[in-house]
C-alpha cells in the first residue's frame, strides 16, 4: 500500500444507521403499512415473520418473544412445564459466553455448569464435556459464539447417548450452517436474539424461540403471553413478553437480505485471516468460511488494551466481547473462586474488529495495515 492509502480513516465498529439505510426504502415502506393498519401486536406481521423464520431456520415451528434473554428462559421453562426439567437439574454451558445465556438458566432454578472453551475456537471444547456429565445432568447449551458454529456430531453423540437434551443460543448466528443445516435446527429447541446490532437485528428489542416439537412451541407462545392458552383462561403462570408488529415487519425486511449481507461479512473475515499477519496477534482458528457469519470477528492479543488504544488514535473503534466472565461477575459471588484459566485469558485477551455489510474494501484495507503495523512498544502513530 502506498502512503497515501495510509491517511487515517475513522471506522466505526458498527454503524446501525449504515446498516438500516442498506435496506432503508423497503423498512419505512413496511413500517408505514403496519402503522396504517391500525394493528400493532399479535397480528399479520408477527405471523409472516414467525413463518418466514421457520422456513428460514429449517424447523416447523417459530415463536416470537420480547427479546433474546426471554427466548433463552422461555424454552427452558417450557421444558419445566413438560416434566423434562426440575429444580436443581444440570444444564451443561459453555463458560465464555454472554451472561444472557447464565440468567436464563439460573432463572429457572437450574444449575449451571460451566465448560471451559477451546482456546482455538473459542467455542466449548467438545473433549471436556463427557467429564461434566453426571446423574443431574439434562441438557447441553451450545452457544454459536461470534457467529461460530459451536455445534459437533461429537456434541450430538454424547447427547443421544446420555438422553441429554441439546438446545442452541443461536442468538449471534443468523443464518450459520453445518452442512445442509441452520443454526437454530440442530438440536431439541433454539433461543435467538434480534437485538439491532446482531446479523438480523430488528429496530428495537426482539427474539424467537424455534422448534420442531409443536407441544413446546404451544407452551412457549402461551408462557410470553401471561399464560394463556386462550382468551381469560391461564394453565400456566406466564409473562409478557411479545414481539410487536412494527419489529416483526422490518425483520421479515431484512430477512430477505440476510444470506446476502452475511456473505459481505464473510469476505471481510477472508480478507482478514489471509492478510491480517502480526506475530502479537492471534486470529480464531479458521474453520469453513462458508458456514460461519462472523457476528463478530474477534482476535486474541496480550497486550490487548495497548492494542486498542493504538487502533483508537489511528480511527479504527473497537469492542472488547467480554472483559469480565459470568463466573467473576458480583452477581454470581458463590462462583468467583471458580477458576476457569482459558476463560479467563479469553477474558483478557479478545478484542473484536470491525465488521458489518457496510465496510468498504478501502476501510478493511486499512485495519489491516494499521494491524499488521503493531508492536508492543508501538507510540500509538502511523510510521
Amino acid at each position: 500500500m502506498g502512503s497515501k492509502q495510509m491517511e487515517k480513516m475513522v471506522i466505526p465498529f458498527l454503524s446501525l444507521k449504515d446498516i438500516t439505510s442498506l435496506h432503508g426504502n423497503e423498512i419505512h415502506e413496511a413500517i408505514s403499512r403496519v402503522v396504517d393498519s391500525g394493528w400493532y401486536l399479535q397480528g399479520e406481521a408477527v405471523r409472516n415473520f414467525e413463518e418466514e423464520y421457520a422456513h428460514f431456520i429449517g424447523t416447523q415451528h417459530c415463536v416470537s418473544c420480547a427479546n433474546g434473554l426471554d427466548a433463552l428462559t422461555l424454552m427452558l421453562r417450557a421444558y419445566i412445564e413438560l416434566g423434562r426439567l426440575r429444580k436443581g437439574d444440570e444444564v451443561i454451558v459453555p463458560a465464555n459466553t454472554y451472561i444472557a445465556t447464565i440468567l436464563a438458566i439460573t432463572e429457572n432454578n437450574l444449575t449451571p455448569i460451566l465448560v471451559e472453551p477451546n482456546y482455538e475456537t473459542l467455542q466449548i471444547n467438545p473433549s471436556l464435556i463427557k467429564a461434566k456429565i453426571t446423574e443431574r445432568t439434562r441438557a447441553i447449551m451450545l452457544v454459536h459464539l461470534y457467529g461460530r458454529l459451536a455445534y459437533t456430531e461429537e456434541i450430538a453423540t454424547l447427547c443421544k447417548k446420555n438422553d441429554l437434551l441439546l438446545f442452541e443460543d443461536n442468538a449471534q448466528a443468523h443464518g450459520c450452517r453445518y452442512n445442509d443445516k441452520r443454526t437454530g435446527s440442530l438440536g431439541d429447541c433454539a433461543a435467538h436474539s434480534f437485538y439491532p446490532g446482531k446479523n438480523l437485528g430488528a429496530l428495537g428489542d426482539a427474539g424467537a424461540v424455534t422448534t420442531n416439537d409443536a407441544t413446546v412451541a404451544e407452551i412457549i407462545r402461551s408462557l410470553g403471553n401471561y399464560g394463556s392458552s386462550r382468551k381469560y383462561v391461564f394453565p400456566y403462570q406466564g409473562r409478557n413478553s411479545r414481539m410487536d408488529e412494527i419489529q416483526a415487519t422490518i425483520l421479515s425486511v431484512k430477512l430477505r437480505h440476510l444470506d446476502r449481507d452475511n456473505a459481505l461479512r464473510q469476505r471481510i473475515a477472508a480478507d482478514y485471516y489471509e492478510n491480517i499477519n502480526n506475530p502479537n496477534i492471534v486470529l480464531p482458528q479458521r474453520t469453513d468460511n462458508l458456514q460461519n457469519v462472523y457476528h463478530l470477528f474477534p482476535i486474541l492479543c496480550e497486550h490487548r488494551d495497548n492494542l486498542q488504544q493504538y487502533l483508537q488514535k489511528a480511527g479504527i473503534q473497537t469492542v472488547i466481547h467480554y472483559p469480565i466472565p459470568p463466573h467473576k461477575q458480583a452477581c454470581y459471588k458463590d462462583w468467583n473462586t471458580m477458576q476457569l484459566p482459558i476463560t479467563e485469558r479469553i477474558a483478557q485477551e479478545e478484542l473484536s474488529l470491525p465488521i458489518s455489510p457496510t465496510m468498504t474494501t478501502e476501510q478493511v484495507a486499512y485495519v489491516i495495515k494499521v494491524i499488521n503495523n503493531y508492536n508492543t512498544k508501538h507510540d500509538c502513530s502511523l510510521h
